[in-house]
Parts: structure tokens; C-alpha cells; sequence
């Protein structure tokens, strides 16, 4: 059995209007960072990939876009009725073949989805549209291939259509099976996410001990080290590796160490017994540290809603990195990307990230990197 293609992955992201992008499409690789100046609109790809994400979680449309007007594509006119919006879509990969799905989001006057649809191989498995704006539904009609080879129904105008469908597709026929096979591995594939960005400021002192996950903002990277020292031992070797490489000084130790107070803070063992607080390191060396432990560990530690019902041999977490580079000097960056590398290449781990400059990174095989100022 393939591995690799049983866990479904987003293999392609679409801005077909957004923001500064229009009809945008970009290939995703095990390992993709997106570099370009500032303004170059790196920071909108993985904002997209987290809206899909968080729709496919079945948040919905309000909580997902705080800021609907910001979306929408520059110098984009509005119609007769005064509406605007965007337009953003991706390719999931997996044991049902390329899945595309599309969106248009209406942002002005009102948030609401307008359109959607779903299509593996040339056919339009799901699709919605608004039919009446005075009603906060769209009209649904999705693939049934049976007695009747359309089922229409009406579907919240706030949540993403194909997330649904699990609850409303009953299975029974060849054309149902295909569409639910379609629909699970689009939302597997968007769950399966961790979007980080490490807060060196938040990670200098002391953290309680709680459920051992680590946050979004690893703040509480002393408490995740005091978990995998006992829990990971092959992966706490490696990280320690990895602080050996990225950090200035001997490194021979990273551990958490429990204080007097129930706390636990993290540091590096020097030899000899001398010791350093991780907070005293700087911040590059505090972001590095973070985003090795998001590398070597999983969505068991890492504080994100897993897809339980599904195996775990059929998930690929995707990391979100904004800024992967951000405070990192040359060496540690190429240390962090041929971690990335290595650790993508083993299949169950997909990295998408943002850098300000990744010329180098031609050096490091496994890594593709997309420039924007192109």
C-alpha cells in the first residue's frame, strides 16, 4: 500500500481573487515556502490556507474572515446590487484522486457563501448557489448517480457545503459513495492542521504544567519539553540535536526542569553541569527551538483538533509557518529547512511557510520554494 497517497494532502492552493492576488495558483510540495518583499501578499496564501482549514473544521463563514472587506481583490468594482467578494479554492490529493473545491465568498454588503463546488475528475460532484438573497441558505444539488441523479436541498449560507456532507449523504449508491469519498478527503486533509508562530517574548519564563500540547504561540515550550523528555525519547534525541546545530555555545542537554513552585522552566545543558535558561536565549534561537518541536513531534502533542475517526497511517498534518525565517540567521535558517526537508520526506508531516528571502534554499534538497516578486 502507498502510504504517501493514502494520507490525503492539499496539493494546490488557488487565489483566484484575493487580496493582491487574481487567478493565482500555486503548487504545494511536501515543503513550500513562499518568499517575496514585504507586501508581495506571502502572508495571504496561508491566510487562505487557514480559512480552508477552519471551514473544513466547519467553523463558520464570521469566525473564520474577521475582516471580509480586506479580502477582497484591489480595485475590485461591485455590481448592480453593490456586492463584492473573493474567490479562493485548493487540490486535495489522496486515495480518491485530485479533489478540487471552489469557493466565492460574498463580502459586501453581507458575509455568505454564494458559491461552491466540488469536482473530481471533470465531475461536478457538489455545487451551490444563492438563489434567493433575502434567505441565508444556498441551493445545494450534489452527485447521486441513482434513481435520481441529482439530490437538491437547501444548505446554510455560513458554513462550508462539503464539510457537511458526510450528514446528509447516505451512502447507497455509486455516485453518493464517490461524492462522500470526494467531500472526507478534502475535509481530512484541511483539518490535519497546526498554524504557529512562536512568541519568544512569551517563552522566557516559568509555565505550569497542564495537558503537555503545545500552543499555537509555544509559550509553553517548557511544558511540552517536560513531556517528550519521559514520553519521546527518540525524538527528544533528535531535538537535542537540533538545538546543538541551531544554538551558539556546547549543547549537550535541552530538558524542562521542575521548580520549587509546581512550574517547570526549560534549559540547555552546557557540560559540566552549567546550565542556561532558555530564557536567556535570543529570540532567533527561541524560534528555532519552537519550530523544531513543532517538527519532531505530532498532532498528539501539538495543541490542534485531530480527525480521531480516521487512522492515523491515512492523516498528514500540515504546519502553517508565517515568518519560518523571522529572526533567524543564515545558519540556523538552512539548519531548520533541512530538518523540514528530512522530516517531510517521511510523508505524514507537510510544511507550507513564508520567508523573506530563500535564494538559498536551492541547497537543501526536498525544498520549493515560490517567489512572489517574481
Amino acid at each position: 500500500m502507498d502510504v504517501t497517497h493514502a494520507r490525503p494532502a492539499v496539493t494546490e492552493l488557488r487565489l483566484s481573487a484575493f487580496k493582491s492576488h487574481r487567478g493565482a495558483a500555486f503548487p504545494l510540495a511536501p515543503l513550500t515556502l513562499f518568499a517575496g518583499a514585504s507586501g508581495s501578499g506571502k502572508s495571504s496564501v496561508l491566510q487562505v490556507y487557514e480559512a480552508l482549514a477552519r471551514l473544513g473544521a466547519g467553523d463558520e463563514l464570521g469566525e473564520v474572515f474577521d475582516d471580509p472587506a480586506g479580502c477582497i481583490p484591489e480595485r475590485a468594482a461591485a455590481d448592480a446590487q453593490g456586492r463584492r467578494g473573493f474567490r479562493i479554492g485548493c487540490t486535495v490529493d489522496g486515495p480518491a484522486g485530485p479533489v478540487q473545491l471552489d469557493l466565492a465568498v460574498q463580502a459586501d454588503p453581507e458575509l455568505r457563501i454564494v458559491g461552491e463546488r466540488l469536482t473530481a475528475d471533470g465531475k461536478l460532484l457538489l455545487s451551490t448557489a444563492l438563489r434567493d438573497p433575502e434567505r441565508s441558505t444556498v441551493q445545494a444539488a450534489w452527485h447521486t448517480a441513482g434513481a435520481v441523479p441529482v439530490t437538491r436541498a437547501p444548505l446554510p449560507d455560513d458554513r462550508l457545503g462539503t464539510s457537511l456532507l458526510p450528514l446528509r449523504v447516505a451512502g447507497k449508491t455509486e455516485g453518493q459513495v464517490r461524492v462522500l469519498a470526494a467531500a472526507e478527503q478534502v475535509v481530512v486533509a484541511l483539518r490535519s492542521v497546526f498554524s504557529c508562530d512562536p512568541q519568544p517574548q512569551r517563552m522566557r519564563g516559568p509555565v505550569a504544567l497542564g495537558e503537555g500540547r503545545l500552543r499555537p504561540g509555544c509559550d509553553n515550550l517548557a511544558e511540552v519539553l517536560y513531556r517528550t523528555q519521559s514520553e519521546c525519547a527518540i525524538r527528544h534525541k533528535q531535538l537535542v540535536a537540533a538545538a546543538r546545530a541551531g544554538c551558539a555555545g556546547p549543547v549537550e542537554a535541552l530538558r524542562a526542569e521542575e521548580l520549587l513552585n509546581g512550574t517547570v522552566r526549560a534549559v540547555l545543558g552546557r557540560g559540566d553541569r552549567a546550565v542556561t535558561p532558555v530564557g536567556l536565549l535570543g529570540e532567533g534561537e527561541l524560534r528555532y527551538l519552537a519550530l523544531a518541536l513543532v517538527l519532531l513531534t505530532g498532532p498528539g502533542v501539538l495543541a490542534m483538533d485531530q480527525a480521531g475517526e480516521v487512522p492515523p497511517a491515512m492523516q498528514s498534518l500540515t504546519v502553517l509557518a508565517d515568518g519560518f525565517d523571522r529572526s533567524l540567521d543564515a545558519r540556523q535558517t538552512r539548519e531548520l529547512v533541512s530538518l523540514a526537508a528530512a522530516i517531510c520526506r517521511h510523508g505524514h508531516i507537510r510544511v507550507v511557510g513564508t520567508a523573506a528571502e530563500a535564494s538559498w534554499a536551492g541547497e537543501v534538497a526536498g525544498a520549493a520554494v515560490v517567489d512572489l516578486s517574481a
